[in-house]
C-alpha cells in the first residue's frame, strides 16, 4: 500500500433529510490502522424543493421512474455543489493539497435489512441515491459510493458503517468509549479499553432526531427543537413513553439498524396523536419524545453493550445534529453518569459533531481505493469483512 497520504472529502446525507454534511480529511498509512486528519468541514441544507423531493420519495407508496431518475441526478449535483463550495471556502487552510478521492453515502431511500419476500424470493435490501457519475465529472475527481450492498451481501444489515472511523479515531488503551451519534436515527459503537477492531460492538437504537424533528415540524412550524428549548417547557407524559417502550424493536438483539421504515412520518403521527390525547400542550410531546429517545439510548446500552465495557471507566462522546439539544443532553446526563459514563462532545477529541459521519465515508472510500475492507462485522452482522463500495473514475 502506497504511504502517500490521500485529501478525500467525505459527504453525508442522513435519514432527517436536512441536508448535506462535507468532511475534508488527510489520511496516511499507518502501522496498525489509517491516521486520518480533519482539514475542514462544512454543513448545506436542502433547498425546501429539494427536501421535499428526498421525503417524498422516502415516504412514497408509490412513485414513478422519472422522479427518481431525476432525483438521482439531483442529489449528484447538490454532492458535487457542496463538496466545490467546501474546498472553495478553506483553499487557505488546504493550500497545495488536492483532493484526491471522494467517498459519498448517497441518500437513503430505503433499507430493509432483514429479508422480505418479494417476486419468489426473500432476500434483504437497501438503496442510495445520488449519482456519482456527476459528482466525479464535476470535479475532476474519482468517487467512491454505495457502501451498503457489500455488507448485506456478505449477510450483514448494511449498518452501521461509521465504526471503523470510531475505532481509528477514539479507541483507548485504558478506558472504554461509547461513541454516541444522534442523526435521525441514534446509533452507537462502543469500544472497550485496548479492544481490537472484532471486540467492536455497535447498533441503531432506535430514533435521534427524527420523531423529534417532526413533532417539532407539526407542532411549531419549525424545523428542529433548537437548543431542546421546546422540550424543556413541557413535562413528559410517563403513560406515553412506557407504551412507546414496548415497541418490539427495542427488543432486538444487535446487530439491528433502524430507519424512517421504522420511526418515520407514519410512526410520528400515532405518537403525537397518543400525546395529544393527554395533553393539549404540545411542549409536553416534545417532552416526551425527547425522553424516548434519551430512554433507548440509555436502555440499549444497558441491554446489550454495558457488560462489554468490562467494568472500566466510560467516555460518551456525542456528535450529530442531536448533540445540540441541550434538553436531550441533560435526559441522557440522567441516565448514563449512575452507570459511570462521562458524556463528552466529539469536539473534545478533535472531532466536530457535524462532521463525524461525513469522515467515516472518507475513511471507507480511502479503505476501498486501497483494497481494504470497510465493514466491521461485529458491528453489521456480515460473515466476513468486506471491500464496500463501488469506484466511478472521473
Amino acid at each position: 500500500m502506497s504511504s502517500k497520504a490521500m485529501t478525500v472529502a467525505g459527504v453525508m446525507s442522513g435519514t432527517s433529510a436536512d441536508g448535506i454534511d462535507v468532511a475534508v480529511v488527510r489520511i496516511t498509512a499507518g502501522e496498525a490502522a489509517p491516521r486520518v486528519t480533519l482539514l475542514a468541514h462544512e454543513g448545506f441544507p436542502f433547498s425546501a424543493a429539494l427536501r421535499q423531493a428526498v421525503l417524498a420519495a422516502m415516504n412514497a407508496a408509490a412513485t414513478s421512474t422519472s422522479e427518481l431518475a431525476r432525483l438521482n441526478w439531483r442529489l449528484g449535483i447538490a454532492y458535487a455543489e457542496a463538496v466545490k463550495t467546501t474546498i472553495e471556502r478553506h483553499q487557505v487552510k488546504l493550500g497545495e493539497a488536492k483532493l484526491d478521492l471522494i467517498g459519498c453515502h448517497g441518500q437513503t431511500l430505503f433499507h430493509q435489512p432483514q429479508a422480505v419476500a418479494y417476486a419468489g424470493r426473500n432476500f434483504a435490501c437497501t438503496w442510495q441515491t445520488g449519482e456519482a457519475a456527476v459528482i466525479a465529472a464535476t470535479l475532476g475527481t474519482p468517487v467512491v459510493s454505495n457502501f451498503r450492498p457489500a455488507d448485506m451481501a456478505a449477510g450483514g444489515q448494511g449498518a452501521p458503517l461509521v465504526p471503523l472511523l470510531d475505532y481509528v479515531l477514539f479507541a483507548d488503551a485504558t478506558r472504554g468509549r461509547v461513541l454516541q451519534n444522534i442523526g435521525g436515527i441514534a446509533n452507537l459503537t462502543a469500544i472497550p479499553a485496548g479492544a481490537k477492531p472484532e471486540q467492536v460492538i455497535a447498533f441503531d437504537s432506535g430514533p435521534g432526531n427524527m420523531v423529534m424533528d417532526a413533532l417539532t415540524q407539526e407542532l411549531f412550524g419549525k424545523p428542529f427543537d433548537r437548543n431542546g428549548a421546546y422540550a424543556a417547557e413541557g413535562t413528559v407524559l410517563e403513560e406515553v413513553l412506557e407504551s412507546a417502550l414496548q415497541n418490539p424493536y427495542f427488543q432486538l438483539k444487535p446487530p439491528r439498524t433502524a430507519g424512517r421504515e421504522q420511526f418515520g412520518r407514519e410512526y410520528s403521527e400515532k405518537f403525537l396523536m397518543v400525546c395529544k390525547g393527554l395533553s393539549a400542550k404540545p411542549e409536553d410531546a416534545l417532552a416526551t419524545a425527547t425522553a424516548l429517545t434519551a430512554e433507548t439510548i440509555a436502555g440499549s446500552y444497558k441491554r446489550f453493550a454495558r457488560q462489554h465495557m468490562k467494568g472500566c471507566a466510560v467516555d460518551w462522546i456525542v456528535s450529530g445534529g442531536g448533540a445540540r439539544n441541550l434538553r436531550l443532553m441533560a435526559m441522557l446526563a440522567e441516565r448514563l453518569v449512575p452507570m459511570g459514563c462521562k458524556l463528552a462532545a466529539s469536539e473534545e477529541f478533535g472531532m466536530p459533531a457535524e462532521a463525524k459521519e461525513a469522515a467515516a465515508f472518507a475513511l471507507l472510500a480511502w479503505q476501498t481505493w486501497h483494497r481494504l475492507p470497510g465493514n466491521v462485522p461485529s458491528a453489521t452482522g456480515a460473515t466476513r469483512p468486506m471491500i464496500l463500495g463501488q469506484v466511478t473514475y472521473a
